[in-house]
């Protein structure tokens, strides 16, 4: 199983899949349809049914039951793109066999060192065997390994059809990492009681609680006026720009915060003194916190441009994906699904809140219920990204059994 995970993952990180933002298309780039094509195949080679491919490069198949008991149908779902943040185009991936704890070297040339004394949690995978950039792209294992970890699984599923289970579901889709991923995704057809994002970080990792989570894009409009004779007339937007995140917390940014701690945090600015665009995005775990932080953002629009006297700053907020925890703790059997399941598999969970959010998050409050599960991956969407090959195979192991626990209950009863 350690070379199948292995090899899939570094066929899977060939393709560039990297997403795009500002595209008004679904798939947001081609190249994701390319990759779901790709995988099409090999799923209907492996012998899966009801596969379904549709037009936006959502992919979805069937691992049929191998027992007539009524039993829950479960779904594992990955994304299918990589980071707008950084190239995924020409990743070529090392493997770091027998990781001895010291520098990791990643491009001589430029000085470019995966070093523990940089990234502590290195020092936890001394002795496993390490997948590792060249230093000029990002890795691809967020979501690319969980893509590998699923169809393994899969994979290993049919070859012990000892292990009873009911339907399982697989599905692969695009555009998470722009925050789109579940826009198209037809939980009807679907059709599962439940499901897991296998799109987590370090081994253990599982998690039901996310940020509630807005963009924030504001466009200010200047006046510029000859620098000699402006006084009193210019209006520099870099300038209102600058003031108007000098009025935020200065300490309630991503650097400073942790844990359920929330932040704004400036992703982008470009502009002139006549005009500029400003790009944040906000984010807390607690609602009633979240919805203040948004009047908080307008509240200073609105004093900038009582200053000014013109509306000198628009502001357009929108909500992106919300909490999932009050869709989950009705139904917490799914979470204490994953949880024995990685006892199970000598893995110990790691239960804590997403600092960001997932596919999950929106499929929950689509109602499929939808926790989120490690694929093992660290540093995600840098140069600097790696996945260990043993928390790959721990991922697997989680998946086989999840889908072994839930071959236990009675669909009539799912909380048993």
């Amino acid at each position: 199983m350690k070379t199948n995970v292995t090899e899939r993952f570094l066929k899977y990180v060939s393709f560039d899949t990297q997403s795009d933002e500002n595209s008004q298309t679904v798939p947001s780039t081609a190249k994701q349809m390319v990759f779901a094509q790709f995988l099409k195949s090999c799923l209907g080679e492996m012998g899966l049914t009801d596969i379904v491919l549709d037009d936006k490069s959502y992919l979805y198949a069937t691992l049929p039951a191998n027992t007539d008991e009524p039993l829950p149908t479960v779904g594992f779902i990955a994304h299918l793109d990589t980071s707008p943040d950084m190239s995924g185009e020409g990743v070529s991936p090392r493997l770091v066999s027998n990781y001895d704890g010291g520098d990791i070297v990643l491009c001589e040339d430029e000085g470019v060192v995966l070093s523990p004394s940089r990234f502590p949690e290195l020092r936890n995978y001394v002795g496993q065997d390490l997948i590792v950039t060249d230093g000029h792209t990002l890795l691809g294992a967020d979501d690319k390994a969980g893509i590998a970890e699923i169809v393994t699984a899969v994979a290993y599923l049919m070859e012990h059809p000892e292990i009873k289970h009911g339907k399982v579901r697989i599905a692969f889709n695009p555009d998470e990492e722009i925050g789109k991923g579940a826009h198209n995704f037809d939980v009807g057809l679907f059709g599962c009681d439940f499901a897991y994002t296998m799109d987590g970080g370090e081994v253990g990792e599982l998690e039901y609680e996310n940020f509630n989570a807005a963009s924030a894009r504001l466009t200010i409009r200047g006046r510029n006026v000859h620098p000699g004779y402006a006084k009193g007339k210019m209006v520099n937007s870099l300038g209102v720009a600058l003031r108007l995140a000098s009025m935020l917390p200065a300490d309630e940014v991503p650097e400073a915060t942790e844990g359920y701690e929330g932040f704004y945090h400036l992703v982008g600015i470009d502009g002139t003194v006549e005009e500029t665009h400003v790009s944040y995005i906000i984010r807390d775990h607690d609602k009633a916190k979240f919805e203040t932080r948004k009047r908080q953002l307008a509240d200073c629009v609105k004093r900038i441009n009582d200053e000014l006297g013109f509306d000198c700053v628009t502001l357009e907020l929108r909500d992106q994906y919300y909490n999932m925890r009050e869709k989950i703790e009705p139904v917490m059997h799914v979470v204490d699904i994953a949880r024995q399941a990685m006892i199970n598999a000598g893995v110990t969970p790691v239960v804590r809140p997403i600092r960001g959010g997932t596919d999950g998050a929106q499929l929950s409050f689509k109602g499929l219920p939808c926790p989120n599960i490690f694929a093992g991956g660290l540093n995600f969407h840098g140069r600097y990204e790696f996945v260990p090959v043993q928390s790959m195979l721990k991922a697997v192991d989680v998946i086989v059994e999840i889908v072994r626990l839930v071959g236990q209950m009675n669909s009539n009863n799912p909380n048993q």
